[in-house]
């Protein structure tokens, strides 16, 4: 069992309805909601973050945990191009977590809110054996404009930004700039307007669980494969960090062939690794072999 399995079968049984005004529902990185005769859809997403899955508590601070809790769910919008505008947040806690704990973690995510111009508009609390927070972000993107995995064509050039594998290497050894890069993760909000209005990119998602897997998403959405060649890499890491190290929350996006695409947006390296090809949707191949997708499934195996 994958999570691409479970998906695949909860997406049968709620298929979207003709005629409803939830554009996009399970699948992609937001939800898109589009009101009756207004300008804009709205973004909805969720992500869980839980102790002993996405953060130890003895290496994360609380205010770590926080900020990287909402960031999870300011990069979903990034990766449609949308501006935030507020979240919920559920939180559970367990008894070791005392008022102290719970003052940082708020401040943290209070922080990460303010800079992003996000209000956290309410949730919920309960008493868990650790701690489980489940982030809800909405946002908006103008009506029919979101980026979406479901638009790559073949001949079309793909991106990432950034170096990848920065969060593995940091996760395994919990040292220098690539521990910071795995502890404090930034949303590239300002790099997804750009792809949606000035670049005009054809797909995108945030790397979350890995380029081999990720990719492999988009491809599926779209109904094509790709070829790519070695990304660039967080110095440090290795290929296979690189390849199938979650947690990087940069972007992945493809654009229109003769797109002129800058080696640099706000000093954030953008590289073309590939191309989309026609093929078996979903394949991928690394400097002609193929790409197992190997990035982080929590369902893996079971």
């Amino acid at each position: 069992m994958t999570e691409e399995n479970i998906l695949e079968r909860l997406k049968r049984r709620v298929a979207v309805p003709r005629g409803s005004r939830i554009i996009v529902g399970i699948g992609d990185d937001c939800a898109i909601f589009r009101p009756r005769g207004g300008r804009e859809d709205l973004l909805f997403t969720t992500d869980l973050l839980i102790e002993g899955v996405h953060f130890e508590r003895a290496t994360h601070a609380p205010a770590v945990v926080g900020r990287k809790a909402l960031v999870r769910g300011l990069s979903d919008i990034a990766a449609m191009g949308g501006d935030p505008l507020f979240c919920l947040l559920s939180l559970g806690l367990p008894e070791w977590a005392g008022r102290g704990w719970v003052e940082r973690f708020y401040n943290g995510l209070l922080k990460c809110a303010k800079e992003a111009g996000v209000i956290l508009a309410g949730g919920d609390l309960a008493r868990t054996d650790r701690v489980m927070c489940d982030i809800v972000v909405a946002g908006s993107v103008p009506k029919g404009r979101a980026l979406r995995r479901d638009g790559a064509k073949p001949g079309e050039a793909i991106y990432i930004s950034g170096r990848l594998g920065g969060s593995a290497l940091g996760l395994a050894t919990k040292r220098g700039r690539a521990w910071q890069r795995h502890r404090r993760p930034e949303a590239r909000l300002a790099l997804g307007r750009y792809l949606r209005e000035k670049l005009k990119a054809t797909a995108a998602m945030d790397l979350s669980d890995g380029l081999s897997l990720d990719l492999r998403r988009l491809c599926l959405a779209s109904n094509v494969s790709a070829e790519i060649e070695a990304p660039p890499t967080f110095p440090g890491a290795t290929l296979e960090q690189a390849l199938h190290g979650g947690e990087d929350y940069e972007l992945l996006f493809t654009v229109r062939p003769g797109t002129r695409v800058p080696a640099r947006f706000q000093n954030l390296q953008l590289s073309r690794i590939g191309v989309i090809r026609r093929g078996s949707a979903g394949r991928v191949v690394l400097n002609g072999r193929p790409l197992a997708p190997l990035g982080y499934d929590h369902f893996r195996g079971s």
